[in-house]
């Protein structure tokens, strides 16, 4: 009977055991159906790594890509705050020698004339010799279509060239980058215009339109990741980074052109005294910068992205990752971008974003 009595309870215990199991793994499974909070907010970074991000928006979909250093990749997405979530595509690999087939730098896309083009600077391997290049895809998706080397982008000088970026003003376009003055200003570097005559060809010389001038800025002496957004007005106004990316003072400062004014008239652009965008420990945001711009998916919000450590001193390596986050105008017309926001904390996803 003993035995009997033993049986019965070791099976009653086994029962037992396999329904507790079966309880278990329905409530593991339960367990990863995302909150409501998780599906409307997102947080910063929106990757672990990603210098000099950029995101050209067409259409539905955002493009993004960043420094990688030895190809170009794009990731496409409608949710530009769930790039985490994403790959990136390769879509252009440099020779294995020559003088663009090393520290491929600071890739931007954009759509001209019906067709793509990615704008980077590489050099040899010799820092000194970075210049700036394009690529063109006419495929409709940029990520699935050949990509051509239209060769180097320079003025006739040819000097030390990086971050070019393109734009448009009273149906002329325009191309802006850092450079050196001479042939050996390492750590001394000036934002320069010129305009284009396609995508792939500068119209006359360049001209110096910025460069370092106030404490904020000297850090390293150097102007650089130049970018234009427009108000609702149209006015221009152009974002730079300031101060050696290898300083936690690497800040945003900001070019403002002049109501009717020239591009390549230097006086028409006013330089604010103080940075638009600078540093907080308490976010997190250590030398914040190298930033573009994009609408949220319904149009009705203005959007930041950038790069920043999130510790004192990392400097410019791998660890300044992408974070975006909204930002609003001035009464004067102007952009207000606010403060670094804290990252591994919950935003409230661009407006329009569906996932």
């Amino acid at each position: 009977m003993k035995n009997k009595r033993l049986n019965y309870w070791w099976l009653f215990s086994c029962f037992f055991l396999l329904l507790q199991c079966k309880g278990e793994e329905e409530d593991s499974t339960t367990s990863v159906t995302p909150s409501p909070q998780e599906i409307t907010t997102f947080s910063n970074p929106l990757l672990s790594s990603g210098p000099d991000p950029w995101v050209y928006q067409k259409d539905s979909y955002y493009y993004y890509t960043h420094t990688i250093g030895n190809k170009i990749g794009l990731i496409r997405t409608q949710d530009i705050s769930q790039i985490g979530k994403e790959a990136f595509t390769t879509v252009w690999t440099p020779p294995a020698t020559g003088a663009y087939s090393q520290d491929i730098w600071a890739p931007e896309l954009h759509y001209l004339d019906g067709k793509w083009y990615i704008y980077f600077a590489a050099d040899d391997g010799n820092d000194a010799n970075h210049r700036l290049y394009v690529l063109e895809s006419s495929s409709t998706n940029p990520l699935a279509g050949t990509w051509t080397l239209k060769g180097k982008i320079s003025d006739t000088s040819d000097r030390w060239a990086i971050d070019g970026s393109v734009f448009e003003y009273n149906n002329q376009r325009y191309f802006i980058w850092s450079g050196w003055n001479g042939t050996n200003d390492s750590g001394n570097q000036k934002i320069y215009i010129a305009r284009m005559s396609n995508p792939w060809t500068l119209e006359g010389e360049r001209i110096k339109i910025s460069q370092p001038d106030y404490s904020w800025e000297m850090n390293g002496l150097v102007n650089e990741g130049p970018e234009v957004i427009k108000n609702s007005q149209g006015r221009v106004f152009l974002t730079y980074s300031a101060s050696g990316c290898w300083t936690d003072d690497y800040a945003l400062g900001l070019l403002t052109l002049k109501e009717g004014g020239d591009p390549l008239v230097p006086a028409d652009w006013i330089k604010s005294t103080t940075p638009v965008f600078s540093k907080n420990a308490t976010s997190k945001a250590y030398g914040p910068g190298h930033n573009g711009f994009f609408k949220s998916p319904d149009g009705t919000e203005d959007w930041i992205i950038y790069h920043a450590n999130a510790t004192s001193g990392a400097g410019c390596g791998a660890t300044r990752s992408p974070r975006i986050q909204k930002f609003t105008w001035n009464a004067d017309g102007s952009p207000n971008f606010g403060t670094p926001v804290e990252i591994n904390t919950n935003i409230t996803r661009p407006s329009g974003e569906v996932e």
